[in-house]
């Protein structure tokens, strides 16, 4: 049943990664870039979902060389086996109030690279695969605090090196096949959903913070302050 929490936990996680407003609008941009000199819906649709898996693969990659890091490094290991209960409450505070932009950092890690993206459009499927692979590794603020304060911090708690990452991925890639699926047949239609997506995600990063910072506290009580609530 933990697992299967866990499980939930990361589908969420990824989904509000990927419409998070700077991965949303790269995805946007990326797919319709790589398809503008193709004609054939499915085709455009095809290099949607080859972006995605590069996202995917890129997540899944990254989430399980940090977790398999951390839990077979023995000095972090039983760090973590000892303190992970007391770290977790403050985690979950600071991660809420980065999803509530009561923390603002300016990060944006991202490959400025413009003599790829010109080849992207002849590589085809290869191109939209590495782009993928790429702009999977450009984080903003609340895509990395998902990320590094959110999905790391579950996977390494219940020692999943690769399944909690492996569903974590996949879900950051459903919104991108929608609206992959939307340029394809009808673009008019991708600002609607663009401005609906915009719009649920803030909503759902502010019931997401406040959730957080609410279970932080809560954990913070009872394992650092050994404080009952019962």
């Amino acid at each position: 049943m933990q697992f299967l929490l866990a499980l939930s936990s990361a589908v969420y996680l990824g989904l509000l990664t990927s419409i998070s407003p700077c991965p949303l609008a790269t995805n946007i941009v990326a797919i319709s870039y790589i398809s503008k000199k193709i004609t054939h819906p499915g085709f455009v649709l095809l290099n949607g979902f080859v972006y995605s898996i590069g996202r995917t693969i890129a997540y899944i990659i990254l989430s399980f060389i940090l977790v398999k890091s951390l839990l077979d490094m023995p000095f972090l290991s039983h760090f973590l086996q000892k303190y992970m209960n007391k770290v977790i409450g403050p985690l979950l505070i600071i991660v809420g109030m980065f999803l509530l932009d009561l923390i603002k950092i300016n990060l944006n890690i991202s490959f400025k690279m413009e003599n790829f993206n010109k080849k992207v459009e002849e590589w085809g499927l290869l191109g939209a695969f590495l782009l993928g692979l790429l702009f999977a590794l450009s984080f903003c603020p609340t895509s990395a605090a998902l990320f590094f304060g959110g999905l790391i911090p579950l996977a390494t708690k219940t020692g999943s090196d690769f399944t909690v990452p492996f569903f974590y991925g996949i879900s950051t890639g459903i919104p991108v096949i929608i609206f992959a699926f939307l340029i394809s047949f009808s673009t008019s239609k991708v600002s609607k959903a663009y401005n609906f997506l915009s719009s649920a995600e803030l909503w759902a990063r502010r019931i997401t913070g406040i959730i957080f910072i609410l279970v932080g506290i809560y954990l913070t009580l009872i394992n650092i302050f050994k404080i009952s609530l019962s």
